[in-house]
């Protein structure tokens, strides 16, 4: 059977979108949404955690429409303005100095937010006080708030590292069929911030550490799955990336300055330094083996 569309790897052939079609025309009430629910469901699509991969399924299905191969339900809602986006709200928090040495800051909490009352503070922080604002995370997602004597000192933002990152890939030494199953033991770091009143000497590097004994059980309690290896970006304008160096991470080059929707193949935004962490000895050898 030919294929007709590949989707970030996925070979969908006409079979394929045949099933697509006779889903599509079962019920009148679908909506998008639900449509990618029962999809999923009858294709057996879910993490390991047991969530429907949704978000996925609806970009597949957005395509093939996009492309014309099925017609989707109209959407229930439309952004009238879409260039502006939905902007987390405004955190009242103390901005008096915090400063000292790491002993006088005592007891540091790092604590997992997203999905919890909690994670509109880590949006807010982000927001307003990161230089790239907050934007969501793509895929696989966790937030952590940092605090001590009861105040934030900041947060940690992961999510789903990028599919294709060619300094990663040469680090990690996989090959394309490797990257595609294992990529979700990657994860990739989107912000990291410590607020600007909080002065205190090696918290970052300090902070980079706990997060790295810390990550990969969370994840593997939220997602069913471990994480082996971390990323980060580093705006080559804005610093070095010295709290990595600290931290022992290792820088593995630089991106080529397009961006991952880029069409016409020449640099338009600043370089960035990509740093990568293995959380485990052996993170090459895991990350290279292909599953039995």
């Amino acid at each position: 059977m030919s294929v007709v569309l590949r989707h970030k790897g996925q070979a969908i052939t006409e079979d394929d979108i045949a099933g697509i079609r006779a889903l599509v025309s079962e019920r009148a009430t679908w909506t998008r949404r639900s449509l990618s629910i029962a999809l999923c469901e009858r294709r057996g699509w879910v993490q390991e955690n047991g969530v429907p991969r949704d978000a996925a399924c609806r970009a597949l299905l957005l395509a093939l429409h996009r492309a014309g191969h099925i017609e989707l339900p109209a959407p229930r809602w439309a952004c009238r303005e879409p260039w502006r986006r939905l902007r987390p709200a405004r955190v009242e928090v103390s901005t008096d100095p915090i400063g000292g040495t790491l002993r006088e800051l005592g007891a540091i909490e790092l604590r997992q937010v997203a999905r919890t009352t909690d994670e509109a503070t880590v949006n807010g922080l982000l927001e307003e006080h990161h230089y790239l604002g907050y934007t969501t995370p793509v895929g696989e997602r966790m937030k952590y708030l940092i605090t001590a004597q009861g105040r934030p000192l900041g947060c940690f933002m992961w999510s789903s590292a990028p599919r294709h990152l060619g300094p990663r890939d040469r680090h990690l030494g996989w090959s394309a069929e490797t990257r595609k199953k294992n990529i979700r033991f990657v994860a990739y770091q989107t912000r990291f911030l410590i607020l600007p009143w909080v002065r205190v000497p090696h918290l970052a590097s300090y902070l980079l550490g706990r997060m790295a004994r810390q990550l990969s059980a969370d994840w593997q309690r939220v997602y069913a799955h471990p994480i082996h290896f971390t990323e980060t970006f580093v705006d080559t304008e804005r610093n070095r990336g010295t709290c990595y160096r600290a931290a022992n991470w290792t820088e593995l080059g630089l991106t080529t300055g397009r961006g991952k929707a880029d069409m016409t193949h020449t640099p338009n935004r600043s370089l960035k330094r990509i740093f990568g962490y293995g959380l485990v000895p052996d993170y090459r050898e895991r990350l290279a083996r292909l599953a039995s």
